[in-house]
C-alpha cells in the first residue's frame, strides 16, 4: 500500500469505529427509554453488546458501511416515540420554568421598606 491509501483507509476506518459508537451510544440510551426497571434494562443492553460484538472481526470496509448503514436503518425504525427529556434540559417539562427577567427591569428588594419622603 502506498503512503496516500494507507491514510485513506485509516481515515475511512477512524470514521467508521466513531459511527459506530455513536450509533451504539445513541441505540444503548433509548433502550433506556423502552425499559420499565433497570434489570429489564440490564438484559436488554447485553443483548444490543453481543449485536455489535457478533461483528467485531469484519474487515471488509464496504461490508462495515454496509453494516452501519443497516444499523441506523433499524435504529431509527425502533427509535421510542416519546423519549424520556430530562425536566430542566432543553424540552423537559420544567426548562424556563422560571427564566430571567427581561433586561430593564429592576427587583425590589427591599418591598415595603421603601423611605416615603
Amino acid at each position: 500500500m502506498s503512503g496516500v491509501s494507507t491514510a485513506a483507509y485509516l481515515a475511512r476506518r477512524a470514521a467508521q469505529k466513531e459511527r459506530v459508537r455513536i450509533l451504539y451510544r445513541r441505540a444503548l440510551k433509548d433502550t433506556l427509554n423502552w425499559a420499565v426497571h433497570r434489570h429489564l434494562f440490564y438484559q436488554d443492553a447485553c443483548d444490543l453488546r453481543e449485536k455489535f460484538e457478533a461483528n467485531k472481526h469484519v474487515e471488509d470496509l464496504d461490508t462495515i458501511d454496509k453494516m452501519i448503514a443497516e444499523g441506523e436503518a433499524t435504529y431509527n425504525k425502533w427509535r421510542h416515540p416519546d423519549p424520556y427529556i430530562v425536566p430542566w434540559a432543553p424540552g423537559g417539562s420544567k426548562f424556563t420554568r422560571n427564566p430571567v427577567p427581561p433586561a430593564g427591569i429592576d427587583i425590589v428588594y427591599d418591598y415595603g421598606r421603601e423611605d416615603n419622603n
